[in-house]
């Protein structure tokens, strides 16, 4: 509730200007919990809209969606938001059941680490790689007062000190699990631009769903769904990589930053360790990463984490992590912007602009 209303406020509008509202994600509520189907929330902010929808899909299938709802007219002003509790909640550490369990795979750490397993014997990556891009955006979570690990330093040191979880992956490979909410307007940019802040635009939208679980996958070390979605995302805006300045990258674990971004192109297969090694993605680097510190040292919203800081970051709001002269990096003008979903089942690529 909190999340949508302070959108809604921060771009300027009142409830009534909202026709729209999209769920990103929905979980069936715990004993004593509120449900949260878009009604109840539409009902509990005080909206009536013309568009009311969840998505199932972990990759962002919703930005699509309100894209094609707001191009035929359905609405105007649509709401995305989402919001979870499962650091109290303990959602997460729910039992699991099934084939898995019986051989002492549980949830998807499990099932990334056997895919970065896999990417370790192909093209020879691992910690040494991970460690950079864990490191590296522990440095922009300690320049941002509202990520979880804002008063934490990391060291390489601290990095490989940190206890294993599932082999490969320690502690540090992983995502944070957080209570609270993202939300964000999304409208024409006709109407934006009347709104209270310069907008940022989306440019170029792809994605594609490799369908397979990753047990039964061929593929296992890539190409991801990134390749495609990538590939889709370029050619709408008629960009090129190279007019990437930086990157807010869905980040459930380290590995999957250095997939996605080789699946872009930034890199080839077996070249990431020598892409993020100087400071590639940091304060002062030369290809920015989750500025925010993203669902590693931030806080997990799903790819709400990596969508809202693109656009905060070329909305100019970023304060001490903003991108530009005050972090020794190039103000930017193209952010490219990931989501991923299952264990590299779905995954989907928004390039975010200026007007």
């Amino acid at each position: 509730m909190e999340a949508c209303a302070n959108a809604i406020k921060d771009a300027g509008l009142k409830r009534e200007d909202i026709d729209g509202l999209l769920i990103y994600r929905y979980f069936t509520p715990s004993k004593n919990e509120i449900d949260t189907t878009p009604y109840s929330v539409a009902q509990r902010l005080g909206l009536s809209p013309r568009v009311l929808s969840q998505e199932a899909n972990c990759a962002r299938t919703h930005i699509s969606h309100a894209l094609g709802v707001l191009e035929e007219g359905l609405c105007d002003y649509l709401v995305l938001s989402y919001a979870d509790n499962a650091r109290s909640g303990q959602r997460s550490f729910a039992p699991i059941e099934g084939d898995n369990a019986v051989f002492g795979q549980f949830g998807a750490v499990g099932g990334y680490a056997m895919a970065a397993r896999r990417a370790m014997h192909d093209f020879q990556t691992g910690p040494e790689t991970w460690k950079e891009i864990a490191v590296g955006q522990r440095k922009w979570a300690n320049l941002n007062p509202r990520a979880r690990m804002f008063k934490y330093k990391m060291t390489y040191e601290d990095y490989f000190n940190s206890r294993w979880v599932v082999e490969p992956f320690r502690v540090f490979d992983c995502c944070l699990i957080s209570d609270g909410g993202r939300a964000c307007v999304i409208t024409s940019l006709d109407r934006a631009m009347s709104l209270r802040h310069e907008p940022a635009v989306i440019l170029g939208f792809g994605q594609h769903n490799q369908s397979y679980d990753i047990l039964q996958s061929g593929n296992m070390s890539g190409p991801t769904g990134a390749k495609v979605s990538g590939e889709q995302a370029f050619q709408m805006s008629s960009l090129k990589i190279e007019d990437v300045d930086a990157c807010e990258i869905y980040d459930c674990f380290t590995y999957t930053v250095e997939i996605t971004l080789q699946d872009y192109g930034f890199f080839q297969p077996g070249e990431g360790k020598e892409w993020f090694d100087g400071g590639t993605i940091e304060p002062g680097g030369w290809m920015p990463v989750n500025t925010s510190g993203g669902l590693l040292s931030e806080d997990y919203f799903m790819g709400m984490t990596p969508l809202t800081e693109g656009v905060m970051q070329l909305m100019g709001r970023c304060e001490n992590r903003q991108l530009g002269p005050i972090t020794k990096t190039k103000k930017p003008d193209v952010i490219l912007c990931s989501d991923n979903g299952g264990v590299l089942q779905t995954h989907s690529t928004t390039i975010l602009g200026r007007v």
